[in-house]
């Protein structure tokens, strides 16, 4: 939900407070904003970096560390250590630190609370609006989620974008015109392919796909185990395979192996354990060996992606755009090449998101300082623009932008198929890919059984990288109840609408026509319930944080 306009707009100030875009990244994370002069720029963190690394450190019960730091303490500290969380995003999970237990939410809010810690501390401003940036295949759960940790850092969240989105508008600023665009967006945890139309101030998704347990990280893994082979066939009889901090000493050098290969064709590693030694050389050609089924997994994603972008009319692609710090591998763009004939282009993959995300918040800021029903008049443009402070002619133009998304995956029900009782399976009302906001048509369901005083109603959200109807192809992701009905007879007639907002939220309503109750149902979505959010955001709010 977008923030009233009086919450960015102080009428006895010359500017408003800004509203700040953050990528939340599975392995970096950055924040920036749009300057006076209308470009999006990085706030480096702490220690003068662009990035942040999204690990935290609990280095004592009331005392955690976020970033550099934390990362290399994974070498010693290891158990003490939370990275990757990002993956388990919208899951029930928990971690334990010093006998107190975090969701992957509180985790977050804490890499959330150090960016925003470090960018106040930079500009001299406090940061509270925000945007956060999700992939595009982030489900319901994983968004709410996301919403979620911000709260949890104390943040007023304004809206979350998905990443490609973001990317497009950064694309965009850059002068791209009119065009349609395939981005691929290989992350440190989570791939993304998404298909986008830039026309005019429209800037519309097409379609999107992709693996949220899918990224650098997978690769790093790769390399970290082929390390710890090389080293056990020169030291057999090892015990380095069962030491903790052996083995994330190689999971540190896996990673920078992977970087030196993007720019060099071999790389060699010496490692020591106890007494042993031992130095592996591994070359750029052996390091795709043993990476291909994951590349290839990115291309069948794509694949798909590029399918389904026809049937909805796209048959070419002005660019395409390689987005996320993992795109920066040669096997990336040589894939595409030659798998698909295209000649794809890094578009600042590290910082891309983050930068498109800071113009969508401005973008959002400038729709709501305009008074509603207010049809951009130019008193109230020239009031705006200098509010703001920025051209009234850009203000005329964001005001005018409109971003279009997508539902990332396929929402529907619970049902029995018809004349049994026990034969379940989801019947999808929303589909994958439908353009938000999405209202499908009211769907009747009647009831199975006679004298029903009760209908629960199960919200599914697609599980798969394919929409299907068989519950294990699913994920139960809320549900509600209608109560104290009469007895109903068998057969009587339920009808369920669905709606989703333009952000992803989701709503289910639900109408048991028999009684001519008109009954709204709260949809209970999984992951953190409001009263655990505030519980969270009072845990989090009692630690140290320092990066």
């Amino acid at each position: 939900m977008n923030a009233p306009a009086h919450e960015h707009i102080d009428p006895a100030a010359k500017k408003p407070s800004r509203t700040f875009g953050i990528d939340l990244g599975t392995t970096y994370s950055c924040i920036s904003y749009v300057d006076d002069s209308g470009r999006p720029t990085i706030v480096k963190n702490a220690i003068g970096e662009d990035t942040t690394p999204s690990v935290v450190f609990f280095e004592t019960e009331d005392n955690v560390i976020v970033g550099r730091i934390a990362k290399n303490s994974q070498k010693t500290n290891p158990e003490l250590v939370a990275s990757l969380v990002k993956r388990d995003m919208g899951e029930k999970t928990t971690l334990s630190f010093h006998g107190t237990e975090h969701s992957p939410e509180s985790i977050s809010a804490l890499i959330l609370r150090e960016i925003a810690a470090a960018a106040t501390a930079e500009l001299g401003e406090p940061v509270r609006d925000v945007v956060i940036t999700v992939p595009a295949y982030f489900g319901v759960s994983q968004r709410e989620a996301t919403r979620h940790a911000g709260e949890i850092a104390g943040l007023n969240v304004v809206d979350v974008v998905p990443e490609p989105v973001a990317a497009a508008l950064h694309y965009d600023a850059a002068g791209g015109g009119d065009r349609t665009i395939l981005v691929y967006d290989l992350g440190g945890g989570t791939f993304d392919t998404t298909v986008i139309r830039l026309v005019g101030n429209d800037i519309s998704v097409v379609c999107t796909d992709g693996d949220h347990h899918l990224g650098g990280a997978d690769w790093d893994d790769r390399i970290s185990s082929w390390l710890l082979e090389r080293f056990l066939a020169e030291n057999p009889g090892s015990a380095a395979g069962e030491h903790e901090d052996f083995l994330q000493s190689l999971a540190t050098s896996a990673e920078e192996m992977k970087k030196a290969l993007s720019r060099r064709t071999g790389q060699k590693q010496p490692m020591r354990f106890a007494s042993e030694v031992a130095t592996a050389e591994l070359t750029r050609e052996r390091f795709e060996q043993l990476t291909a089924d994951l590349l290839e997994r990115t291309f069948g994603i794509t694949a798909r992606t590029i399918e389904t972008a026809k049937v909805k009319g796209v048959d070419h692609f002005d660019d395409v755009l390689l987005v996320g710090g993992s795109a920066r591998l040669p096997a990336v763009a040589a894939g595409l090449r030659s798998r698909f004939g295209f000649e794809p282009r890094l578009h600042d993959p590290d910082l891309a998101v983050a930068k498109g995300a800071a113009l969508f918040a401005l973008i959002q800021t400038v729709k709501t300082a305009f008074p509603e029903g207010d049809d951009a008049a130019p008193a109230t443009v020239a009031k705006i623009a200098d509010q703001l402070g920025i051209d009234p002619e850009e203000v005329r133009r964001l005001s005018e932008k409109k971003v279009v998304t997508v539902a990332p995956r396929a929402f529907g029900i619970k049902a029995l198929r018809q004349g049994s009782l026990t034969d379940s399976y989801v019947d999808h009302l929303i589909k994958a890919n439908d353009i938000l906001p999405a209202t499908p048509p009211v769907q009747r369901y009647v009831t199975a059984h006679p004298d029903q005083t009760s209908i629960l109603i199960e919200v599914w959200e697609q599980a798969g990288a394919v929409a299907s109807a068989d519950l294990e192809h699913n994920n139960l992701i809320g549900e509600g109840r209608i109560a104290n009905l009469p007895p109903l007879s068998k057969g009587s007639p339920i009808d369920v609408t669905f709606s989703m907002a333009q952000n992803g939220t989701l709503r289910v309503h639900a109408v048991e026509t028999t009684t001519g109750e008109d009954l709204d149902i709260e949809l209970l979505i999984g992951g953190l319930n409001r009263d655990e959010v505030a519980q969270a955001r009072d845990a989090v709010a009692r630690y140290s944080v320092g990066g």
